[in-house]
């Protein structure tokens, strides 16, 4: 077999990656780490047999528990690494199950910043079993510095007051609920949950400094007037970690229109305590200023609310509350309804 280290993630090819998948779920305890994932489930749930935790794990999708083993005899072709940790870490505690999936015939796919092929144990499984190793945060070649360039076509952003709120949900949501309007729209993945789900993408955060705006352009390019690129956007412009992606994807989209994640209840960055979450207001006025740099037309089409741990009556409350401070549309995108057909039509005008 080839080289487990040359085995990339190829953008250009959606049937790349093995499926079905068994989603590894490592050691996590904090749900919001694992959304690569409840993704995966929530969108590609056809494509995923069950799951796979360590004893210490806490978290779970709610898919059938099974081991490697157990998972190849039922048809899955591949584990997928389903933690988005801080710094994209593979622990030491993870390499032993990883090496088991080999062991048991299943290809791996991973989207962490450590990869998979510089694994020493793992990629010596992979070569002793016969597998592959996928590392989907790997960016294509040849990424050019961005131009600031006006290109063709419309383009929809999400931007969130943090991380891990519904960014790629949103994206989603809006990119098919227009599409079942008959309108043409493409859902454009940024990280490695959505291009797993996509099929193709650019994970931004894996670019070169110097090259992640322009990575941003090669995501949303020139297209027909009409026609409309949602963009999954990542990490917050108020993130102590993540800014800096933020503005990259930020001024490489060039958006005519943004989205403002935002989970209700959320009061602290997560992973940071004693940074306070900035107010929607203040999120829609940072992209404004910080987004005219490449289109001077950008504006606020709504507000999407992660409302997932609220029930229907207290949920129904905030996304009210919530659009009549701001006065644009407002809702949760998965629980859909009028309100998420208001916030369509703001993102067709």
């Amino acid at each position: 077999m080839p080289d487990a280290a040359l085995i990339q993630r190829d953008e250009s090819d959606s049937t790349a990656l093995p499926a079905p998948y068994l989603l590894f779920l490592g050691d996590t305890t904090e749900a919001a780490f694992a959304k690569t994932a409840f993704g995966l489930r929530d969108w590609a749930s056809d494509r995923c047999i069950g799951e796979y935790a360590l004893a210490d794990a806490t978290v779970t999708t709610g898919l059938e528990p099974m081991t490697p083993a157990h998972a190849a005899r039922r048809g899955a072709r591949a584990m997928v690494v389903g933690v988005a940790n801080p710094g994209g870490l593979i622990p030491d505690s993870w390499l032993p199950p990883l090496v088991e999936a080999l062991a048991a015939g299943l290809d791996l796919v991973a989207g962490m910043h450590v990869r998979l092929a510089d694994l020493e144990p793992v990629r010596e499984a992979a070569r002793r079993y016969g597998r592959k190793l996928f590392d989907i945060r790997t960016p294509p070649a040849n990424i050019p510095v961005g131009t600031g360039r006006k290109r063709s076509g419309r383009r929809l952003l999400t931007v969130g007051t943090d991380c891990a709120l519904g960014k790629k949900y949103t994206a989603l949501s809006i990119a098919r609920g227009l599409q079942a309007r008959g309108l043409d729209a493409t859902f454009r993945a940024s990280g490695q949950t959505g291009i797993l789900i996509a099929g193709g993408g650019i994970a931004i955060d894996s670019v070169v400094a110097d090259f992640a705006s322009g990575a941003a352009e090669l995501l949303s390019p020139d297209a027909d007037p009409d026609h409309l690129d949602v963009i999954e956007g990542q990490g917050s412009l108020f993130h102590p970690s993540y800014a800096a992606v933020s503005l990259a994807l930020l001024h490489g989209s060039q958006p005519d229109l943004f989205v403002v994640c935002h989970k209700p209840g959320r009061e602290q960055i997560l992973g940071h305590p004693g940074y306070a979450l900035p107010s929607i207001e203040d999120v829609i006025d940072l992209t404004i200023r910080a987004g005219r740099l490449t289109n001077g037309a950008i504006r606020c089409a709504g507000v999407s609310l992660a409302t997932n741990e609220l029930d229907d009556d207290a949920a129904a409350r905030v996304i009210a509350e919530t659009s009549a401070r701001v006065s644009l549309p407002v809702a949760d995108p998965v629980r859909g309804g009028e309100a998420f057909e208001r916030l369509l039509d703001a993102c067709t005008s």
